[in-house]
């Protein structure tokens, strides 16, 4: 009785796990913001700074001309300063992060109900029908789908493995179902974090551009004195709220769809959850 333990201990050894990591790059995750500060920058400085769009244009160009006198409410949007290429980084970044992260997690989502998918599984497991669980798994191509299957390859492993009592195998199951669930997981959470501290930084890059256009609108009346000063006064402010009004849009913005997000994934996570309980139940109940 004492060398069968050893037996059964090599047995597990030798079972290793069928889950494989996925490599995929995460070039995006830098390129983005790049390409967004360079559009940012290209929208601000060649589209709402085209010298078309002044009556007082500055015709020796560079970095940041001073144009005057802008002739629609957008184009005013360019004397907010050189924050606004910033925040439309931001914004620029928030959208393309909206993007990939829709089609990922729409891909992880799978396709049907993810309820009415494991109520499936559950029944044939039920019926001792692991293949048809799986075709199941197939049709399901989700995150949720791609666990379960997972685990039900190790499932059909250990009904033919006669060296495991039915607490190792149970085991067995659920450590696969374990290391699946750290593979999909990751992939589900990430580039989130742009959401998320964009949410923080536009808000407060809206602030800051707007306090340096009051700085200068100050400036300006006290340099001018009389009533042109108080016109010129609150030209300086309204155009300086064009920062605080995209910092505050481009951080609504990212808040929700953030919280969309967050809870679509927390949906998917609970699928996986109850996926692995389903298969550790099932086969302690079926494989006493």
């Amino acid at each position: 009785m004492a060398e069968t333990r050893p037996v059964a201990t090599a047995t597990a050894a030798k079972s290793s796990t069928s889950v494989q990591p996925k490599k995929k790059s995460n070039a995006i995750s830098w390129l983005a913001p790049v390409v967004c500060i360079v559009a940012g920058y290209i929208i601000w400085r060649f589209i709402l700074g085209d010298k078309s769009n002044f009556t007082n244009p500055d015709l020796s160009g560079g970095f940041w001309p001073k144009h005057k006198g802008p002739k629609g409410g957008l184009v005013r949007m360019y004397d907010g300063g050189i924050i606004v290429p910033l925040l439309l980084a931001t914004f620029l970044t928030v959208i393309t992060f909206v993007i990939e992260r829709l089609m990922t997690i729409t891909k992880a989502t799978g396709t049907g109900n993810i309820a009415e998918f494991i109520r499936k599984v559950q029944y044939h497991l039920a019926n001792k029908n692991v293949d048809q669980a799986i075709s199941e798994c197939d049709r399901q191509r989700g995150s949720v789908g791609n666990v379960m299957k997972a685990g039900l390859r190790k499932y059909k492993e250990m009904i033919s493995n006669t060296e495991l009592d039915t607490e190792q195998k149970v085991l067995a199951i659920q450590k696969e179902v374990e290391e699946a669930t750290a593979l999909e997981l990751p992939m589900l959470e990430k580039n989130l974090v742009f959401l998320s501290t964009i949410a923080s930084v536009a808000t407060l890059l809206g602030l800051l551009g707007t306090v340096l256009g009051m700085i200068t609108s100050f400036a300006a009346m006290g340099s001018e004195g009389g009533g042109g000063a108080a016109a010129e006064l609150s030209k300086g402010i309204s155009e300086a709220l064009y920062n605080t009004a995209l910092g505050i849009g481009t951080s609504a913005i990212s808040i929700i769809m953030y919280n969309i997000f967050t809870t679509k994934i927390d949906q998917i996570t609970y699928g996986i959850d109850e996926s692995g309980f389903t298969l550790t139940q099932s086969f302690a109940s079926l494989y006493k």
